[in-house]
């Protein structure tokens, strides 16, 4: 199938697309790996068609239009804010579907009011719905808060390196689960092989005397300090490994934060249940909490209804390069998204732009859009 093939819903969601005020992008099906094995995450990963080029370069097949469209939007610099749409191709292993299969979306780049972006995201997928024939009624809508879910770890006074592990299984239920397992019963198997003096300088956080340790130990095995990590990265290194690998929650903290994974409601009373329970804790979870209600707010000026969509503090999208914001539509019946999208703000940097860039965007699957009108659920 080549990527002029006809495109599903092509002049409807190109007319939707047109009103929105997009610029219709078009990006090559051969694409650099390296940007998605860095951003996306090892689930993504584990789904790519990877081939090498002439030169020895890790090459695929193009997964998905979000990372590509943000490199052409780098590469030529364009003035910001801008809306890019598309509508083509995509190559992803999956369970249940073919390899390749069509998707359209938008990638809103540059605007500044976080709030007022994320409202037109989903308010845009769901009209992108209704352009493509799915009725309002047919569909389930499922909303995260990644950046709400960061700010419930730090409130709860986490290490660091446990809040990164945390947030690397958000969106994935199982990984998450087995986290909050060690997190309650502690690790302190996995430092059996540190010698007792560097661990209890590590327990300290002597992280000076620490590094002349580690110094002393390589020059007395004639290792070069200048080669690899040197002694003060080492350091560095082995207090957090022991911070998290000795760190445990409290029964009482960890009740906290199941009850706040457990938060499922209609999204029109999320903030006063998650307000209640930050209040009932003493947790201060900073503005998370009041970006939350201000998106809200912009989403009712976007005429979505808080009541039709569901909130879930678990729910989470398995693509590591989101921070905020994250949503899919459903079929009733489906765990399938029809519809998914979010905020990532850290990317556009990571894809070598000069400054920080607010960026949020969804995908349309437009084969399970077809099937889901036929009747054929995947």
């Amino acid at each position: 199938m080549s990527d002029t093939a006809a495109i599903p819903f092509e002049t409807a969601l190109g007319a939707l697309f047109a009103a929105r005020g997009t610029e219709r992008v078009r990006v090559p099906i051969i694409q650099p790996a390296e940007p998605y094995l860095d951003t996306a995450g090892e689930a993504f990963r584990r789904r790519i068609f990877m081939t090498r080029g002439e030169a020895g370069e890790n090459l695929c097949l193009r997964p998905d239009f979000t990372v590509p469209v943000c490199r052409d939007h780098v590469a030529r610099a364009q003035q910001l804010p801008r809306r890019y749409s598309y509508l083509g191709l995509v190559f992803r292993q999956r369970t249940g579907g073919p390899a390749e299969f069509f998707q359209a979306g938008i990638e809103d780049l540059g605007e500044e009011n976080r709030a007022t972006a994320d409202a037109r995201a989903l308010a845009d997928a769901l009209a992108g719905l209704a352009a493509c024939g799915v009725e309002a009624a047919a569909q389930d809508i499922v909303l995260g808060d990644q950046g709400l879910f960061e700010a419930f770890l730090r409130a709860l006074g986490l290490p660091e390196g446990w809040q990164r592990r945390l947030i690397r299984t958000f969106g994935h239920d199982d990984q998450l689960e087995a986290a909050l397992k060690a997190l309650a019963s502690g690790g302190a198997a996995k430092l059996e092989n540190v010698e007792p003096d560097m661990l209890d300088l590590a327990r300290q956080r002597e992280e000076g005397a620490l590094t002349r340790a580690i110094r002393r130990r390589m020059d007395e095995a004639g290792l070069p300090t200048h080669a690899g990590r040197s002694p003060g990265e080492i350091a560095a290194r082995l207090i957090e490994k022991v911070a998290v690998a000795e760190a445990r929650l409290s029964e009482a903290s960890l009740g906290l934060l199941r009850r706040f994974l457990a938060v499922d409601c209609p999204l029109a009373e999320a903030a006063d249940r998650l307000r209640a329970l930050a209040e009932e804790a003493g947790l201060d979870l900073g503005r998370a909490l009041t970006v939350f209600e201000t998106r809200n707010l912009a989403l009712l000026a976007a005429d979505v209804d808080l009541k039709s969509v569901r909130y879930r503090a678990a729910f989470g999208r398995p693509i590591d390069y989101y921070t905020g914001l994250v949503f899919e539509v459903r079929a009733h019946g489906s765990d399938q998204p029809l519809a998914g999208g979010g905020r990532y703000d850290r990317m556009m940097t990571m894809l070598g732009a000069a400054e920080p860039i607010p960026a949020v965007g969804f995908s349309l699957w437009l084969d399970r859009i077809g099937d889901a009108l036929t009747g054929d659920a995947r």
